[in-house]
């Protein structure tokens, strides 16, 4: 079958996924709809309607486009049927029912943003960095009964930097989940839809760390960690949602446990000191045009942060309006 003929429904909503649609699209593959979430309100009120990244792109494109509210909708199954995928991609996107993606003849493969089964769930980016992890990367695999649990097709590894944040290894991630989607439809067009794939029990005998979605009370910074630790989970947070801690400029500390007086600081960006401290948790230490912070074993240098109700600044102009 030449790529021309492959018919191929695309699921997903953030700009993540757009990155696998657009490399299908210039690929030259036969897109023939694209599946997304509806338009969300946004703005003080709610009055304007933000159309998925997705969407946009694919209106670009002239690609049609179907929102569904519920996936098992009638209309959308009877809308989905008429397509006549012989495949479905799916990247960033929801849970899918078994009669969405049993449908095509080839079945529905997901770009997932890990090395399955590691980090199966919602946010496998942020914690892949919140624990440290030097490397991760990208899996497909055919979509079944259970979330990420699906036979492996192809996986791509990515090296995670000490001082990456999300952002650094999401925007690698896109580009390597485009260039193994690219792949995974090839192999699947040469095959004929009778890939060898690897079951995800034979691909790990040790135990699974997950990556279930992130709240807020998720990211609250604990001080009484290793400043590795503290300085992963930053990195892990960061730019978005962005991890917080409660700030007292009073007792010029970072709370370990909340306080009514407390102010909710976002924090960016850290560095490591090696420098050994005895001091509680949560202290902070001001010199020169620097702000550190006691750890469980060292002090850790505060660089970007982000008070209540203002932009968010270098630590360094924070200090300097502490003084005036």
């Amino acid at each position: 079958m030449k790529k021309e003929d492959l018919r191929i429904v695309f699921m997903g909503t953030p700009e993540f996924a757009v990155g696998s649609l657009k490399a299908l699209v210039e690929g030259g593959y036969n897109v023939v709809g694209v599946v997304t979430q509806p338009d969300r309100p946004v703005g003080r009120h709610g009055s304007v309607l933000q159309p998925p990244a997705v969407k946009q792109y694919a209106l670009e494109m002239g690609l049609p486009v179907l929102q569904p509210e519920k996936m098992k909708d009638e209309n959308f199954i009877a809308e989905l049927r008429a397509l006549k995928a012989d495949l479905q991609v799916v990247v960033a996107f929801r849970m899918l029912p078994e009669i969405v993606w049993a449908m095509p003849q080839f079945g529905t493969f997901n770009v997932h943003a890990s090395l399955l089964p590691q980090y199966r769930g919602a946010a496998p980016i942020n914690w892949a960095i919140i624990n440290g992890e030097t490397a991760t990367g990208v899996t497909t695999f055919f979509l079944d009964h259970e979330i990420d649990t699906g036979r492996i097709i192809m996986q791509k590894t990515f090296d995670i930097p000490d001082d990456a944040n999300v952002e650094y290894v999401y925007d690698g991630l896109m580009k390597l989940g485009a260039e193994t989607c690219l792949k995974t439809v090839d192999a699947i067009i040469g095959s004929e839809g009778k890939l060898n794939t690897t079951p995800q029990s034979e691909c790990c005998n040790v135990e699974l760390k997950p990556a279930p979605k992130i709240f807020k009370e998720t990211c609250r910074i604990d001080f009484t960690k290793t400043a590795k630790e503290v300085h992963d989970f930053v990195r892990g947070l960061s730019p978005i949602p962005g991890a917080w801690a409660d700030y007292s400029p009073q007792r010029t500390t970072f709370n370990v446990e909340s306080t009514e007086a407390a102010l909710p600081v976002k924090i960016y960006e850290t560095r490591k000191t090696g420098i050994t401290t005895e001091k509680h948790p949560g202290e902070i230490k001001i010199e020169k045009k620097q702000m550190f912070v006691a750890t469980a074993d060292e002090w850790i240098e505060i660089l970007i942060l982000q008070m209540p109700g203002k932009k968010r600044m270098a630590a360094s102009d924070y200090i300097n309006g502490m003084k005036h």
